[in-house]
């Protein structure tokens, strides 16, 4: 185990780097900010390249001083420095970033969420949850998508990542795949052709699209789809948000739930 007390530190200055995309990329990694995600991480077998906590974290968490990853003992101005939250848990970990994250599989299983150029991390966060909650598969986000790997996204999914696929990708291509196996792909539009999503029969194989929070879907990527769906609303509110949409619409269309 280091000991660390400078925030001029080299590996200080890294971390604290992959707040930034640039860096996540560089360095095919990513920071897990308090207890709860490294945890999950741990759990899920992830590769952890670096534990880093304060002296307090670490007697609280004594059992993982004997793991084989690298450990680092830092100061609370050390863990406030790295992470972007107000008050920071005193322990964190930098950890792989999913392999097969840019890979699309052969065959196309089980209930998928397509986000398509939505930008907002608690909404992204809150999705990715929500679909790890109603039993989905994985998750796509189209390359016009916000980072799901980003500070806050990360924390909004709450350990989510380690519990279902998150993949990046062209949403035609996934499209594609599912309809080409005759499973249906749902977009998300109120048109005269949309159909009412209770109208809808449930199917254990098929894909959600939810577009961006003021634009809603890409004009391409709407045009390949199966059906599209709207949701009725007796009050007098325009729209509604675009995770609580995709909440509702998960719930709904997997068969899985019971």
């Amino acid at each position: 185990m280091e000991k660390i007390t400078s925030v001029h530190n080299q590996h200080v200055k890294d971390w604290k780097k992959l707040q930034t995309k640039k860096q996540r990329k560089k360095t095919n990694t990513y920071l897990l900010d308090g207890w709860h995600l490294v945890e999950e991480a741990i759990n899920a077998g992830n590769q952890i390249v670096a534990l880093i906590a304060t002296e307090e974290q670490l007697a609280l968490h004594d059992d993982i001083v004997t793991r084989e990853f690298p450990i680092y003992e830092v100061t609370n101005e050390i863990m406030a420095t790295i992470t972007d939250t107000v008050s920071p848990q005193g322990i964190a970990a930098e950890v792989e970033l999913p392999g097969d994250r840019f890979t699309k599989p052969e065959t196309s299983h089980g209930a998928w969420l397509f986000l398509d150029r939505v930008q907002d991390p608690g909404n992204i966060g809150t999705m990715i949850r929500t679909a790890d909650a109603a039993g989905f598969a994985g998750v796509v986000a189209s390359q016009k998508t916000a980072d799901l790997f980003s500070p806050k996204i990360v924390r909004a999914m709450q350990g989510s990542q380690f519990h279902l696929h998150l993949r990046q990708g062209d949403l035609v291509d996934w499209i594609t795949l599912f309809k080409t196996e005759g499973h249906p792909v749902y977009g998300t539009q109120l048109n005269p052709q949309a159909l009412n999503f209770r109208e809808v029969t449930p199917v254990e194989d098929f894909a959600l699209i939810m577009g961006n929070e003021g634009h809603g879907m890409d004009a391409t990527t709407l045009n390949e789809t199966t059906a599209n769906l709207y949701i009725p609303m007796n009050g007098q509110a325009e729209s509604l948000n675009v995770a609580i949409s995709a909440g509702i619409l998960m719930f709904q269309l997997n068969q899985k739930i019971k």
